[in-house]
């Protein structure tokens, strides 16, 4: 009962087939999402080798032996491109057929109506094909459609007249009438249709093949087990083809079960499916796939809720599972050694679908990526494949063939013509901003030429090479990405300066080439005598007692009233050399804080701020000797009005001594000026800056009973009478002037004690200059540092 089917041609030593039943003009499946790092060999041939169509016109089949052929619609053929070159495919297409002078095709057209074309290599032109919404692949030139039910349509391609009068040659079945009600088309070979046909009252299911012959159609049944449950037809060449069964099996123990069947089995013949080489599978369903060619066969089994993809061959035998986002997958074809498979998506889906190879032979070696994605395929007679899918680089059909080293290329064929590259046609970014203000972001807006994309910005900090880097995967409105900058930069506070800002945006579904843009901004804040890193925030530097200091960055400003921290740097070691540490403000003309540090010898040195968060100072400068004769030194304030911090230091006789800076690293500060006698009563002295709401800078000091006094400056180097501001201060080993901490415009205080470190924020009250906030500075550490400054 042979028929007259197109000759099948081997490729490379294998023929590849799988049938993807039942495709809906516009329809797809969802795509899941999966990133994998790698490429395919590309077909060296060249992009849009038209095939020859086989010489010679079709048989005529006998009208009287099936249903007219006139009730078939007419076909309609457009010419849309000359032999040779990359054929048009309109962008919601997808691949049902091939053969070899041409394919089917599905798309819904702007009606909504289902519309399946054939597109001939010859001459470019497309046919609409009238009959039926759902395409099935016959691995011919014969064209095979339905309504979704019991009619099916039969064409032969090979000859189509180039204007009106469709095919050579037409036909139609309605298979309810040729076998029984619920009959159901589960495979296509060539011409030859293979049904399933309801039993014992659909309690059981048969498998039959309808096909011609001189003709004559004939009709044979191809199973023979009597309790069969399920057919399908999943691969086949032009003789085997590869058949899922299930039937019920009535074993000893007198209750059912179910077996599960994968059969090959010979196209031509009356021999039932069981005759064949039969193999026992786990569960399968009618959407499982399979591949055959003349070295494997490969199918998909669901075993213990696991999708696997399993491929048989002579000493080979591979179970790859598919968990997770390919948990949908489905085996596409097979050429030579590399299996193909993956979860097909939709031509439209903005999310990637894959097309992954993997070797056969080699189960060591890792899946790659053939195409970015995919959506149909469908499988020629002479063992290529016919994808619809997209690279970086194109989008439409591509031909899947055996290249470079036996690997599989991808070769376009057809183009949708939808590869337009990602455009940035506007960016809102700003050129300078002030981050003083707590709270304060920076919005940075980009609106592109398509929604489906992804932005990667980087922000760069020019002085430093400190990058933020951030994904935008979607689109706050329209096309148009946005970021809102918080200023935090590597976890605190982002340094001042010159930054540069580039995005990337790419094409969300692989499709279309990526574009760039860039520009530059400028980051400011206030200067604060206790920032070392140049960015605005406070930092607070802490001696342990192996002489190591720390530096700690501190936010700018409070959150739900507690001052949090924003990292620890280690400064350097061998600070156990000096006895007293203090910071003292920028006194040598650079923009951040300075340090002095007094050794045992009385020679203080100076270490001028270098605004880096790595490196915060330059190597020492010597100020000069004698600086023993001070039991307490502080600095940080402008005492004298110029702008300038200066530093005080109070001697044995309880005389305290103004130094005035004086912006110059070789001689920081002036002669020294009498401020006054009588501060031996105090342990503990501190510069704070303007607290109290004069124009100067103000002191505070602590006396030997833990009472904390208030010094507020005139702007001439003088206070006037002191203000007590409270008890209990004996707590603290070390009080701070840290500089504006709470981001007010005040300078605030910090107390570190072994039983906590509290923010005093600064009021502008002279009576109440100070109120207690929490922090998470040295929480836990009251006992770990001998000196925080």
């Amino acid at each position: 009962m042979a028929s007259p089917r197109t000759v099948r041609r081997r490729l490379g030593g294998s023929v590849a087939a799988v049938t993807v039943l039942a495709v809906t003009a516009g329809a797809g499946v969802l795509a899941s999402p999966l990133a994998v790092a790698s490429s395919a060999a590309v077909d060296a041939s060249g992009a849009g080798a038209a095939l020859t169509p086989p010489a010679g016109t079709a048989s005529v089949i006998d009208g009287a032996a099936v249903r007219a052929a006139s009730t078939v619609p007419a076909v309609t053929v457009t010419n849309v491109g000359a032999v040779g070159s990359v054929a048009g495919l309109d962008v919601g297409a997808e691949v049902v057929s091939s053969g070899d002078s041409g394919y089917l095709t599905s798309r819904t057209d702007g009606s909504g109506s289902s519309v399946l074309e054939w597109h001939r290599y010859a001459d470019g032109s497309v046919a609409a094909v009238g009959a039926g919404v759902v395409g099935y692949d016959s691995d011919s030139d014969f064209v095979v459609t339905g309504d979704g039910g019991s009619m099916v349509f039969v064409r032969d391609m090979r000859d189509m007249r180039d204007t009106g009068g469709g095919a050579a040659w037409s036909a139609s079945y309605d298979l309810a009438s040729e076998f029984r009600p619920g009959a159901k088309l589960v495979g296509v070979v060539g011409d030859d249709l293979f049904v399933k046909v309801p039993a014992d009252g659909g309690v059981y299911q048969e498998l039959w093949q309808l096909a011609r012959a001189d003709g004559v159609v004939t009709k044979t049944k191809r199973s023979s087990n009597p309790f069969s449950m399920d057919f399908k037809v999943v691969a086949s060449t032009s003789d085997v083809m590869i058949v899922l069964s299930s039937n019920r099996v009535f074993p000893s123990s007198s209750t059912f079960r179910t077996e599960y069947w994968r059969t090959r089995a010979s196209v031509g013949g009356d021999a039932s499916i069981e005759s064949g080489s039969r193999k026992n599978t786990a569960p399968w369903t009618q959407a499982s796939t399979g591949a055959y060619t003349a070295d494997y066969e490969a199918g998909v089994e669901y075993r213990g809720g696991v999708n696997e993809l399993v491929v048989d061959g002579t000493f080979v035998h591979r179970r790859f599972a598919m968990d997770g986002s390919l948990s949908g997958a489905v085996v596409v074809g097979i050429v030579r050694d590399t299996l193909l498979y993956g979860v097909p998506g939709k031509a439209s889906d903005a999310t990637p679908s894959p097309l992954f190879a993997r070797s056969v032979t080699d189960p060591a070696a890792a899946p790659y990526e053939l195409l970015r994605h995919f959506s149909s395929a469908a499988h020629a007679p002479d063992g290529n494949l016919l994808v619809r899918g997209a690279t970086t680089d194109a989008d439409g059909l591509f031909r899947i063939r055996e290249a470079t080293g036996g690997l599989p290329g991808a070769t376009l064929i057809a183009d949708t013509g939808r590869l337009a590259p990602v455009q940035v046609s506007e960016s809102k970014v700003p050129a300078a901003v002030s981050l003083e203000k707590p709270g304060a972001t920076v919005p940075m807006e980009w609106t592109l030429s398509r929604a489906n994309a992804t932005v990667d910005l980087t922000l760069t900090h020019t002085a430093t090479g400190r990058k933020l880097t951030q994904r935008l995967d979607r689109p706050v409105a329209g096309s148009r990405f946005a970021f809102l900058w918080n200023g935090v930069l590597d976890g605190g506070s982002a340094p001042n300066g010159a930054y540069t800002w580039r995005i990337t945006a790419g094409p969300a579904d692989g499709v279309g080439s990526p574009a760039t843009a860039q520009g530059s901004l400028r980051v400011s804040r206030r200067a604060n005598p206790h920032d070392f890193s140049d960015n605005g925030s406070t930092d607070v530097l802490a001696r342990d007692a192996s002489g190591v200091l720390w530096r700690d960055d501190l936010f700018d400003w409070p959150s739900e009233g507690k001052v949090a921290t924003a990292g620890r740097t280690k400064v350097g070691s061998g600070w156990q050399g000096y006895n007293q540490i203090e910071a003292v403000g920028n006194v040598a003309g650079a923009s951040t804080g300075d340090v002095v540090a007094r050794d045992a010898s009385g020679v203080l040195w100076l270490y001028q701020g270098t605004g880096s968060a790595s490196a915060p100072f330059a190597a020492r400068v010597r100020v000069g000797g004698g600086w023993q004769i001070y039991k307490k030194i502080t600095g940080g304030g402008d005492l004298t009005g110029d702008g300038r911090p200066d530093l005080v230091a109070a001697d044995a006789a309880g005389v305290l001594w103004l130094y005035k800076g004086t912006g110059r690293t070789s001689a920081p500060f002036a002669p020294r000026v009498r401020v006054g006698g009588g501060w031996q009563i105090y342990h503990h002295i501190t510069a704070v800056g303007d607290v109290a709401g004069t124009a100067a800078g103000d002191l505070v000091a602590r006396d030997a009973s833990g009472v904390l006094w208030l010094y507020r400056g005139d702007g001439a180097g003088r206070f006037a009478p002191r203000v007590r501001i409270g008890a209990g201060w004996n707590a603290f080993s070390r009080v701070v002037g840290a500089g504006d901490v709470t981001a007010d415009g005040r300078p605030d205080l910090i107390a570190y004690g072994p039983n906590g470190t509290y923010v005093y924020r600064a009021t502008g009250s002279t009576t109440a200059p100070f109120a207690r906030l929490t922090t998470t500075l040295y929480a836990g550490e009251g006992g770990k540092f001998n000196d925080v400054v």
